[in-house]
């Protein structure tokens, strides 16, 4: 009942140029951080299968994409890394071993850009999503020694450059994703601190604004001739679902449960005192459970169709 408002409300806040649309897409390559992973290693070689490793207790939503909405035989290059920042070097991730989206597009360059058996794409039938921000805000929205604003400004050139060199190696449909309410997830709710919750949403805010804005200078630009581009708004899904939780069957959308956090032997598995994971929208502090994830691909399948 509430699943056509809500891609309504997905279209209307994506930005779209595209000509390619999800039914001829042939390649997908993704890059951006836990949210989107699923422990691809393209250095294993590009026929390589992933191991499926995800921060959401099921598919996520690359995965739904590929087994559940794949309407065209779609062949799937996942890059994304756990705890990937734009540029480590702007904003240092949890680890040293963390690649960075500079790193995944160097991945790319070195491993596919070459377009190899297997991965013989071109600019026609080939769609870049970039998903990132996530770690960047989060890590960087309480800085004092530089403003929201201008540091955004900072991720967003620096994110711009590998767009620009995608661009070389012949990618021109682009999807991004814009940075969900994290400021809604227990890692910041449990701080009780209004005050710092807000100013992370206006960040998150600031961010998505300039990541349209950056995508947009992209779109009609004669130096970047058949650049095609959309923008998906995160934000309605995530707060439908937040806001309506008992619509959606979901008992706990502030907190988690402790035996869930590091992931569960099935997607129905249940430890008392709590509830059935698939019961919570968080697995852990800052991750959301596979049924996010469905309904995201969900929506984002048809925005791109």
């Amino acid at each position: 009942m509430r699943l056509l408002p809500l891609l309504s409300l997905c279209a209307l806040t994506a930005t779209s140029q595209a000509k390619l649309t999800w039914g001829n897409t042939k390649y997908l390559f993704v890059f951006g951080d836990s949210y989107t992973t699923t422990g691809f290693n393209v250095s294993a070689g590009v026929n390589s299968t992933d191991p499926g490793w995800v921060s959401s207790n099921g598919p996520n939503w690359v995965q739904t994409l590929r087994d559940t909405y794949n309407v065209a035989g779609t062949k799937v290059f996942n890059l994304a890394f756990g705890g990937a920042t734009i540029d480590s070097k702007l904003v240092t991730p949890y680890q040293p071993t963390v690649l960075s989206v500079v790193d995944q597009v160097a991945q790319f360059k070195a491993m596919l850009s070459s377009k190899p058996p297997g991965a013989t794409w071109d600019s026609s039938n080939a769609l870049f999503a970039v998903w990132i921000g996530i770690n960047d805000v989060g890590n960087a929205w309480s800085w004092t020694n530089t403003t929201q604003s201008a540091f955004n400004k900072v991720l967003m050139n620096r994110l711009a450059t590998q767009i620009d060199e995608l661009y070389s190696f012949g990618a021109r449909s682009f999807l991004f994703l814009t940075v969900p309410p994290i400021n809604r997830a227990p890692l910041f709710v449990a701080q009780n601190q209004a005050a710092s919750t807000s100013l992370l949403a206006q960040d998150i805010a600031n961010y998505n604004v300039q990541l349209r804005t950056t995508a947009q200078s992209f779109v009609g630009s004669r130096k970047y001739p058949g650049f095609e581009a959309t923008v998906f708004d995160t934000q309605p899904v995530f707060n439908t679902l937040l806001d309506e939780a008992s619509v959606f069957k979901f008992a706990n959308t502030t907190g988690y449960c402790d035996a869930y956090q590091n992931g569960t032997p099935n997607i129905s598995t249940q430890i008392a005192p709590c509830g059935p994971v698939s019961t919570y929208f968080w697995l852990n502090s800052l991750h959301p459970v596979f049924t996010l994830h469905s309904m995201l691909a969900h929506a984002i399948a048809a925005v791109i169709s």
